[in-house]
């Protein structure tokens, strides 16, 4: 199985926990899995919340996956399917994986993993 180096765009309120619905979110932490599956984390990134009002914007919401467009996968505690179906238009795969990030960057690793298998 070939590995390959990838960015993962983490919504975390305190960069430490993966605890931020992507539409509220006001800042991601970037991070590089290289090819070894090491995490490595290179910034953060301050995008504008989609949805504080309850209402979304589309035009924000289209300018943040914009603004993440380098990172192949989306770490949230939550996200709405319009945003996913979006973001995947954008070739960005989304998952909710609400915990510490480490831990939940481990569990994608792992996914990501079993899921090349069946390809």
């Amino acid at each position: 199985m070939d590995k390959e180096e990838y960015k993962i765009a983490v919504a975390s309120s305190d960069g430490i926990v993966v605890n931020t619905h992507f539409g509220r979110a006001k800042v991601f932490y970037i991070y590089r899995i290289d090819d070894e599956e090491q995490m490595h984390f290179l910034e953060k990134r301050s995008v504008t919340p989609v949805c504080e009002t309850g209402n979304h914007d589309n035009e924000k919401l289209k300018a943040n996956l914009e603004k993440l467009m380098d990172c192949k996968y989306l770490l949230v505690s939550r996200i709405g399917s319009g945003a996913t179906d979006m973001a995947a238009a954008c070739g960005i795969e989304s998952y909710e994986i609400p915990g510490i990030i480490e831990e939940s960057v481990e569990q994608l690793i792992k996914y990501i993993k079993i899921k090349k298998l069946f390809e």
